[in-house]
């Protein structure tokens, strides 16, 4: 490509074939020249050989049906033109040994060498890519054309070739206009890019030039957001220069980066990558010092790392815990907070050792204080239901978790009070805390849930009761609630997907002992469903069964 600067008047009149003459023109010429000069042989060779390649490339180029329609290959063509030019120059001086001194000749022949290296390169890009078969529409006429997108994606091939093709300074300007064009229209290069494009601006991460990069992970960006690029990114390497960039970048760099590599750590193997390829610590420094988008993209990332069993002993080295228990006090955004209850949970969910480290840092008044704010508590009360196994009755007390428990069982989302539910269970592990559990008011509530229309919250919240109601007080308590005995019998359904009945089987038992409650569960139809799981070996079916049934044939003899 012609490198930057002013263009010679020429170049707009004479048409591609005149430049293709022009370049086989000077060929023989080149080669003469170069076959002259006696000094720097080892050089010269090299460039004579590179030379001689070219007359095949320009005969590839120009026998493609397209050649004289695509403003790319007119555009090779001058810059392998002015190559050609700077080396007979060069041979000439050469050969008259009047070089200003060694090294900077021997430098000077480096650099050409290099250009017909690009020279060479380009000329096959340009046949590889695939853009030789778009015609390049101008932009008048593309808003008259019959088929105005196939002369809009003509155009956008040819611009994302630009990134593969010529100096960084042209990349560059290619580079302008593909910001520009994803701002306006983000669909239409979606659906032409390709897999060479995203190497190409894979390569570009890595520019000496801190605005070329920016650039470029802006778009990088935009394309991990789409959720159509993600196995390409990945694969043509694009995470090591995404967290050099956490790392070191300018600010911009530093927020695209993030936030692309949060929309590629969705892949768990993706999450793998960047752990293995030291993304924890730039990410972890990211969320103490970084700004309210970029804490909350590092956040959301760590999150997703965290879903990795064998990546959170890396997360735990590199601190994560303390910075987590931070976030849900101070984060910038309310993204952040929630982020953080997320890998909380995350990492608590079988590691006593992470744990115990969250308790040791705060973390439990941390979690307390996040589920008084307005945010989704689902993440938060699963972190606390894997973390109050641990702590004595007088914490839980001292600190408040029963009343925080029961609040979100009365008025939390169905996940939320499945997570309380399950830490209740959890809680009530001795006489003594079954009691205290039961004198909270969680009771009611316990049972209401037992008409969830998700299975796995009907089964904890039966789970729960069967438990508490083995102190007697929290049986009275549950005989109490008109709803209780109807809500456990329909649990009773012996249906494959009901892993709430062995639960409510239990219940039941307890309650029978009532007069009451046992007409309840013969008029709510207990008997029918009792001999059904009693075929199936349901701990405590038969008992029950008998039970119901002496106290059936009790009632019919007293009535007659």
């Amino acid at each position: 490509m012609v490198e930057g600067g002013g263009q010679d008047p020429v170049v707009d009149i004479q048409s591609t074939e005149e430049w293709l003459s022009c370049a086989k023109g000077l060929i023989p010429k080149v080669l003469e020249k170069a076959r002259e000069v006696k000094g720097f042989p080892g050089r010269w060779k090299m460039i004579i050989s590179k030379l001689e390649k070219i007359p095949e490339r320009l005969s590839n180029l120009s026998s493609h049906p397209c050649f004289s329609k695509n403003a790319l290959c007119k555009e090779q063509l001058q810059a392998v033109c002015k190559t050609l030019n700077e080396t007979i120059e060069l041979a000439e001086i050469c050969v008259k040994e009047k070089y200003e001194g060694k090294l900077r000749m021997q430098s000077d022949l480096d650099a050409l060498s290099g250009k017909l290296d690009l020279n060479l390169r380009d000329c096959g890009l340009l046949i590889k890519t695939g853009v030789l078969g778009e015609v390049s529409f101008p932009s008048s006429i593309a808003s008259t054309s019959t088929d105005p997108e196939a002369a809009i994606h003509g155009n956008l091939r040819e611009l994302l070739a630009r990134l593969q093709i010529g100096h960084l300074e042209d990349k560059h300007k290619a580079l302008d206009s593909l910001v520009e064009f994803m701002k306006e229209d983000e669909k239409n290069v979606l659906a032409v890019i390709g897999r060479s494009n995203i190497s190409s601006l894979v390569q570009l991460l890595t520019a000496t030039s801190p605005r070329i990069r920016e650039k470029t992970v802006t778009v990088i960006c935009s394309l991990a957001e789409s959720g159509s690029c993600e196995n390409w990114l990945v694969s043509e390497g694009v995470l090591p220069p995404l967290i050099r960039l956490v790392e070191s970048g300018s600010p911009i760099g530093k927020e695209k980066a993030t936030i692309a590599l949060q929309r590629l750590s969705m892949s768990s193997e993706t999450s793998r990558s960047i752990v293995g390829h030291g993304g924890v610590r730039p990410l972890i420094e990211i969320c103490r010092t970084g700004d309210s988008v970029s804490q909350a993209a590092s956040a959301c990332t760590l999150k997703n790392i965290s879903v990795v069993p064998e990546a959170r002993q890396v997360l735990a080295e590199e601190g994560i815990v303390k910075v987590m228990v931070n976030l849900l006090d101070c984060g910038i955004l309310l993204g952040s907070k929630e982020y953080a209850a997320e890998c909380l949970q995350n990492l608590t969910s079988s590691n006593d050792d992470l744990k115990r480290s969250v308790i040791s840092e705060g973390g439990i008044r941390s979690l307390l204080a996040y589920l008084d704010g307005p945010l989704p508590q689902e993440s938060a009360v699963g972190a606390l239901r894997n973390l109050v196994g641990l702590l004595s009755i007088e914490v839980l007390m001292s600190l408040g978790v029963l009343p925080r428990l029961v609040h979100v069982l009365q008025s939390g989302s169905i996940g939320a009070q499945h997570a309380a539910a399950s830490a209740i269970c959890r809680i009530s592990s001795t006489t003594e805390m079954k009691r205290a559990v039961g004198e909270t008011g969680c009771i009611p509530f316990l049972v209401r849930m037992l008409e969830a229309k998700a299975n796995n919250a009907r089964e904890v919240a039966a789970q729960a009761i069967s438990s508490l109601m083995t102190v007697s007080h929290n049986c009275r308590e549950v005989k109490k609630i008109d709803k209780s005995v109807p809500n456990l019998v329909a649990l009773l359904d012996p249906s494959p997907h009901n892993t709430a009945k062995k639960y409510a089987v239990a219940s039941l038992g307890m309650l029978s002992s009532s007069k009451k409650c046992k007409k309840l569960m013969i008029s709510y139809g207990a008997i029918g469903y009792l001999k059904k799981l009693t075929e199936m070996d349901i701990p405590g079916a038969k008992k029950l069964l008998e039970r119901l049934e002496r106290g059936k044939l009790k009632n019919l003899f007293s009535r007659k």
